[in-house]
């Protein structure tokens, strides 16, 4: 019996939110599938605030959660690293947290695993020696990207919202 090759990734292209990648991602992130495990989806001011946060992220640290475009340059969600909320009464505060979000339309295609690895190489250029992953346990496609970048299962407990969580942690 063969093996077929692995499939390559895809190009992923990421770059700092501009103002107008607030209304992407309130579009991209409108499907209640894509926000299942993350509140539902939100209004266009959440993401208007969310990337400006980011910009200042980026400015400060070296990186933040980039704007994620396929191969043709089109909005399909975000990747990057942040520092964890401290006003948060709960989860890793003080940890840099990696996460992905992507639209619908990307899933499966390995974009979530392409961006992962282009986050942990610029997090590593930017000095950041550990990255965790907050996950809700029930979101298996997150949870297998984490899997697939090396992350060891760090903690399991239980979100605010009464929702299991994995936290994954990667020395880098």
């Amino acid at each position: 019996m063969t093996t077929s090759p692995a499939r390559p990734l895809p190009t992923v292209q990421l770059r700092v939110p501009i103002d107008e990648d607030a209304r992407a991602w309130h579009q991209v992130f409108a499907d209640t599938e894509v926000m299942e495990f993350l509140g539902g989806p939100a209004e266009l001011s959440v993401y208007e605030e969310f990337t400006a946060r980011q910009r200042l992220h980026d400015a400060r640290l070296g990186y933040c959660l980039w704007t994620l475009l396929d191969e043709e340059g089109t909005v399909i969600g975000f990747t990057g690293a942040q520092p964890w909320p401290a006003e948060k009464e709960w989860g890793p505060v003080g940890e840099i947290e990696i996460g992905w979000r992507l639209g619908r339309s990307a899933w499966g295609r390995g974009y979530a695993y392409a961006s992962a690895l282009a986050t942990l190489e610029r997090v590593r250029a930017a000095g950041v020696t550990r990255v965790v992953a907050m996950i809700d346990a029930r979101n298996v496609r997150s949870v297998a990207v984490a899997e697939r970048l090396g992350m060891d299962l760090d903690e399991e407990s239980t979100m605010p919202d009464g929702n299991p969580a994995r936290r994954y942690a990667l020395s880098l």
